[in-house]
């Protein structure tokens, strides 16, 4: 229990950990959609080969496709190109590091699938089944009256009664699979090895770049994440000022007389609770500001120095007689 823990954790802590375990999900998906997946060939010369690429090609193409949809650094990507200039100049490190990370996790689960049907070898039997020479095999069914084509189309077919008390069909399939696994696990061993080298040889090139494209990279994930929940709690008490408004526009003058109390002054209470609902609004507070500041954010993000943050200017008050003698200071 505790290590599922650290599992939901790990995913949970960021949008990139969020993004893997999505994929890890998609890829068990598409290992259970093909378990499930009841494979029937249509044993026809003229649709053997097209019905068994596209179970092979297709699902591949709608995993990749959702896993482009789900990827949150397909958004950051896309606002990341197509935005205006403003105060900040485009990386084009950071552009091909999220294209780079967001290809990567999309490709995982229709590599998943290609890979279980080249290792299965029923797909691959279906389509070429009739490109092997049937020489090389004893026990051809030749007393049918059929085709060769159309007798090597049925060989994925092991059911039909032309191949009853044969064992023709058996051999052929077994030498098509034997290709198909041999492609499936060189595919394999290639990626496994083009992940090993790219592991072993990312020191030996500049590392400190690649650090600065990441920490980008994720700064501007979690710059409009930090955006996003401060509009909330802005578009909350903004709403809430709006109906609180319509209210009390509609209530008349109504006078209440209790005695007044030292520690409890409703005017403090109600000034308080102001001053704290003002500090969230930020000073803005018309539908024009709202509209101006979402347009401003789109077309000029603030440039990346927050050295005037670091020091804040203070205000200084200082209380002076009618000569102009100082009498006390505030800040």
């Amino acid at each position: 229990m505790d290590r599922l823990k650290l599992v939901l954790q790990y995913f949970q802590s960021n949008s990139e950990s969020i993004s893997n375990g999505i994929c890890i999900i998609l890829s068990l998906i598409c290992v259970k959609l093909y378990t499930s997946f009841d494979f029937n060939c249509p044993c026809l010369p003229q649709y053997n080969k097209m019905y068994s690429l596209g179970v092979v090609f297709v699902p591949p193409i709608i995993l990749f496709l959702l896993g482009v949809l789900v990827n949150r650094h397909t958004g950051v990507l896309m606002e990341e190109w197509v935005k205006p200039l403003g105060n900040r100049t485009k990386n084009p490190a950071v552009v091909k590091f999220l294209l780079s990370s967001m290809l990567q996790r999309a490709l995982l689960a229709p590599m998943v699938w290609i890979l279980m049907t080249l290792l299965d070898g029923k797909c691959f039997i279906c389509a070429f089944s009739m490109n092997v020479d049937p020489k090389y095999f004893t026990g051809i069914p030749n007393s049918t009256g059929l085709e060769l084509i159309k007798i090597m189309a049925k060989v994925p077919c092991k059911e039909d009664v032309i191949f009853k008390n044969n064992s023709f069909w058996k051999a052929v399939s077994r030498y098509v699979r034997c290709y198909s696994q041999a492609i499936g696990w060189s595919i394999l061993l290639f990626f496994i090895f083009l992940g090993a080298m790219g592991r072993v040889l990312k020191p030996c090139f500049n590392h400190a770049t690649f650090l600065q494209t990441r920490y980008w990279s994720n700064y501007l994930d979690i710059e409009q994440k930090l955006f996003d929940e401060t509009c909330v709690p802005h578009a909350r008490n903004f709403a809430r000022k709006c109906v609180v408004q319509f209210f009390e526009s509609m209530q008349e003058d109504v006078t209440v007389r209790m005695a007044l109390s030292n520690t409890l002054r409703p005017s403090t209470i109600h000034n308080e609770y102001e001053e704290k609902e003002e500090e969230q609004l930020h000073g803005i507070t018309r539908q024009d500001q709202v509209d101006h500041l979402l347009q401003t954010w789109y077309e000029c993000k603030p440039e990346l120095d927050v050295t005037n943050m670091a020091y804040k200017p203070k205000v200084c008050i200082t209380w002076e007689d009618h000569n102009g003698k100082a009498l006390f200071s505030e800040v």
